[in-house]
């Protein structure tokens, strides 16, 4: 089960950009797995991955071997979603799915950045010490243009990363 830090689920009013900022900042915080959907020749490919969100929401991290098909749909095409799928207790201690998809750019981090950001995936994901460490790897930024927030069949929210600033 997942429980959201500061803000109950059901309780944040996602008509508050506030709000809703809040609450994709505490669920990026909170879970450490997504599944990445990419694209290539109108081939869709999902793929589980370890994420770290960088500057609260506006950026994810992952890495990935680079002789994935993973990889390939990435070079082909750098749009891609990420999705958090979950669970919430509501205050009447019921227990509601959500699902948060952030959708946006590829770009693989460069060298100047590699270090800061091996060093800030690695302190989220410590078990990934020899897969880090490989030179096969790639280390990937998802730089994310807007989030939905679905609570429910007929509950979903958009939020635009622009609108935050």
């Amino acid at each position: 089960m997942f429980n959201l830090r500061n803000i109950h689920f059901f309780e944040a009013d996602m008509n508050n950009p506030v709000q809703i900022r809040k609450y994709i900042e505490d669920i990026l915080q909170n879970c450490r797995l997504a599944v990445l959907a990419t694209e290539a020749h109108g081939q869709p490919h999902a793929s589980l991955i370890a994420i770290t969100p960088i500057q609260g929401f506006r950026q994810i991290i992952f890495a990935t071997y680079r002789k994935t098909r993973k990889f390939e749909n990435i070079l082909h095409n750098g749009r891609v979603a990420v999705l958090i799928q979950g669970e919430d207790m509501e205050s009447s201690n019921q227990q509601k799915g959500f699902a948060l998809t952030g959708f946006g750019n590829i770009q693989e981090i460069g060298i100047s950045e590699l270090e800061d950001a091996t060093h800030a995936h690695l302190e989220r994901h410590p078990d990934l010490v020899n897969f880090l460490s490989s030179g096969d790897l790639a280390l990937i930024r998802i730089k994310v243009e807007k989030y939905q927030v679905v609570r429910g069949i007929d509950d979903v929210t958009w939020w635009s990363v622009e609108d935050s600033c």
